[in-house]
């Protein structure tokens, strides 16, 4: 097997009983990165800095000293979480320069933790889209065909976790920003319950909505990842028995204008569940157009706070898309804004209660495949709409509520892109989707792993 696809726990298993050092998978990570360089995945790469944190990790593993729970795996950042001493710009011409003297909460939690840094990942001019189509960095390209974007806004987290350009990567959700990449180039990603991570020293686009999390391969690394991201174990919860697991299944809202084939799969997704032994249940879901508007009011309103200095100062600076975002967060009035704060709070008791006739809800992660670089509008259905209003449809509902949710691989479309199934539940019930994540995994993704693989190590630059 080479390096590059090992999981994270054979990586540890294989420094324990030294069969491969931290310094040779990470020189081996390095040189993918470099070769994979036309996929615009990284801003930043730290090559000597992790180098010199492999070889002290190694020598760790030569003493037998103990190790941390990531000790000597290579992962990446996305550029919005600030790294001390290393340029951090958010993707943004404004903070080219930028560089911390701190580090953001969760980078010195996961150093603590052994992780050995490659750099910071590509995304949207700071976070504020869902499709990587970075202007001053390059648009960041989908590995299983370079056309596409990886969705976003870690949408160069997406990438270097498919493309095996790091063995996992931390990256930001405000509105599906973790998930529609996870979709979009078919991996695994978690947008936990709201707080649930250390949020400090991030770029945030909005604190009400915000969350950060992990991108995997697969489910048993990303249990790893929440192992290290919190200090508690939620690798423990992933086992492959799901009978009585109760999924809602919607009957509203998630079902409303989903592509016929992305329907397909999403439908395949629910009998492989009920064939596991969950109990499918329909419900009603607490959540229309007129919250999702509330919910883009907030994240709008708060971004313009948090860029009233740039805004006065560089407004020229921007890119278009996000100018016309920030400028337009001016015309929000306060009332509006407390209004949308006092729909989210009864939205999210809602849910709550929802989820206590159900243990999870399963929906599409998006309505169709991720787009090509450039295509600000598609069409679903005979309706025709934005890009960005399509894809944060569904994925968004979660930020709105602050509860967990999950997107994990369910299938490959008709035109060759992967296709993300959506898993979430009550706050803090991150246990539970990792279980039943894994389970679905175990049973019915090999094929589909095995088809990434060929795919995107092999042919990704040929498309």
């Amino acid at each position: 097997m080479e390096l590059r696809n090992l999981t994270i726990k054979e990586m540890k298993d294989g420094f324990n009983n030294k069969d491969f050092s931290p310094v040779e998978i990470t020189r081996d990570y390095l040189n993918r990165i470099e070769e994979f360089n036309e996929l615009n995945a990284f801003i930043t790469v730290t090559g000597e800095i992790a180098l010199k944190q492999a070889a002290i990790v190694e020598q760790k593993y030569l003493a037998g000293e103990q190790t941390g729970v990531l000790e000597g795996v290579p992962i990446s950042y996305k550029d919005n979480l600030y790294t001390k001493g290393i340029r951090t710009t958010s993707g943004s011409k404004i903070e080219e320069n930028f560089i911390p003297d701190v580090d953001a909460g969760i980078v010195s939690k996961l150093q603590r933790a052994g992780a050995v840094n490659l750099g910071k990942v590509n995304m949207h001019e700071y976070a504020f889209g869902i499709t990587s189509d970075n202007p001053f960095y390059n648009p960041v390209k989908n590995p299983w065909n370079t056309a596409y974007t990886p969705g976003g806004s870690s949408g160069g987290s997406g990438t270097a976790v498919a493309a095996s350009l790091c063995a996992a990567s931390i990256g930001t959700d405000t509105a599906g920003s973790i998930r529609i990449p996870a979709a979009s180039t078919g991996i695994v990603g978690l947008k936990p319950t709201h707080g649930l991570i250390i949020d400090t020293n991030v770029r945030n686009i909005s604190w009400s909505l915000d969350h950060i999390g992990p991108l995997t391969k697969n489910m048993g690394d990303l249990g790893i990842m929440m192992d290290a991201m919190t200090g508690e174990d939620y690798s423990s919860s992933l086992s492959e028995d799901i009978r009585g697991l109760r999924i809602g299944v919607p009957k509203n809202y998630f079902n409303d204008l989903i592509e016929n084939n992305t329907a397909e799969l999403y439908a395949e997704a629910l009998a492989n569940l009920e064939k596991l032994g969950a109990i499918l249940i329909e419900v009603e879901i607490p959540f229309s157009q007129a919250d999702l508007a509330y919910s883009l009011s907030i994240g709008i309103a708060e971004a313009g706070f948090v860029h009233e200095k740039f805004l006065a100062e560089s407004i020229d600076l921007y890119g278009r898309d996000v100018k016309a975002s920030l400028e337009f967060s001016h015309s929000i009035l306060a009332l509006d804004y407390i209004k949308a704060l006092k729909r989210k709070n009864e939205v999210f008791m809602d849910f709550e209660e929802l989820f206590t006739t159900v243990d999870i809800l399963a929906t599409p992660t998006m309505p169709d495949t991720t787009k090509k670089i450039g295509e600000t509008k598609f069409e679903i259905n005979g309706v025709m709409d934005s890009t960005f209003n399509s894809m944060i449809r569904l994925p968004a509902v979660f930020n709105f509520t602050g509860q967990p949710a999950l997107s994990l691989p369910c299938g490959i479309a008709q035109n060759g892109l992967p296709v993300g199934l959506q898993l979430a539940s009550s706050s803090f019930n991150e246990r539970t989707l990792l279980h039943a994540g894994y389970a679905y995994e175990q049973a019915f993704l090999g094929s589909f792993y095995e088809e990434r693989e060929k795919r995107l190590l092999k042919s990704s630059l040929t498309n």
